[in-house]
């Protein structure tokens, strides 16, 4: 009775225009706008203690923004002008408006420069969605 481990299936990719609110699973390949830390805490020179980094990163590709929350190691990862890989990326719903978020399932990984330029006029995170409960 031989096992055989289930083969790896190929990644599909999803452009950023394609993003839904609370979806999850997406493996996009993004370049970096701008970065800004928003929260950081804890001592890097104490000894086992956990620091909490949190950086908003504007990511796009060439069909539009959204806003990356980018967390602890991640946040070393994303420099301006990078192009990053997000693999099993899923949206945060942040008052109203959608985050792009890779969390402990997921991965961040530094790519090849892409070859496109970012649509920057498709910002993703700026629309506001409103959950509306429908009755039968």
């Amino acid at each position: 009775m031989a096992e055989s481990k289930p083969g790896l299936r190929k990644p599909v990719f999803t452009k950023v225009a394609q993003l839904r609110p609370s979806t999850s699973g997406h493996t996009l390949t993004v370049k970096v706008v701008n970065t800004k830390m928003v929260l950081q805490k804890g001592r890097a020179d104490a000894p086992q203690v956990r620091q909490m980094r949190i950086a908003e990163c504007l990511v796009g590709d060439e069909t539009g923004l959204i806003i990356f929350t980018a967390r602890n190691d991640q946040v070393d990862l994303v420099k301006e002008g990078s192009t990053l890989t997000l693999r099993n990326a899923k949206i945060d719903m942040f008052k109203g408006s959608m985050r792009l978020a890779v969390d402990r399932w997921g991965r961040v990984e530094v790519a090849e420069p892409a070859s496109f330029t970012v649509k920057e006029d498709n910002n993703l995170s700026l629309i506001e969605y409103e959950l509306v409960n429908v009755e039968e």
